[in-house]
């Protein structure tokens, strides 16, 4: 079975519309394009934009399947206003929050021992008695930035500050 002309279908479904859109579709020859000076629009970018979107997705497969299916690691958590599951005690800016784990960052840097500013920094209720500790779990039980930072890291590593939706951390791997 042949396939009706798209040009035709479409030219009959005009025939309702107004004159002016149906003259204009004949006088054009063309339907829902761009003119040629336009550089190709979404019949370019497209493919590109999916190429490249692809590309990602098969580097980020590359990556997690380089890495091991579960990790150990313990975090400092900072929170602020605007972070999920926060204690009623936090009352403090985005930026004071930035501020705070940067500070506890340099201290552990410093020489500080984890725990200490673990008990010192962390809004994480019940982290201070765990010494920050998460166990040990698998990359899709934690939020994926997190989850990114910590699979990254080597044992014994302390990552850079990282921001999830339930605020700052900064993340040891323990094994």
């Amino acid at each position: 079975m042949r396939s009706p002309d798209v040009r035709a279908v479409l030219l009959h479904a005009l025939s309702a519309c107004s004159p002016l859109a149906l003259l204009c579709a004949t006088a054009c020859g063309t339907l829902a394009t761009s003119p040629s000076w336009v550089g190709g629009g979404l019949a370019v970018a497209a493919p590109i934009r999916a190429a490249e979107e692809d590309a990602a997705l098969e580097r980020e497969r590359a990556l997690v399947a380089s890495q091991p299916k579960q990790i150990g690691a313990r975090h400092i958590l900072v929170m602020h206003d605007g972070s999920k599951s926060k204690p009623e005690g936090v009352r403090r800016t985005r930026e004071e929050g930035r501020a705070r784990a940067q500070e506890a960052l340099l201290k552990i840097r410093g020489g500080a021992s984890f725990e200490q500013a673990v008990a010192e920094y962390s809004d994480e209720p019940g982290a201070a008695e765990r010494g920050g500790d998460l166990g040990v779990f698998e990359r899709g039980v934690m939020v994926k930035g997190f989850a990114d930072a910590a699979f990254a890291l080597k044992v014994g590593e302390v990552s850079e500050v990282v921001e999830t939706p339930f605020g700052f951390h900064i993340i040891q791997r323990t094994e």
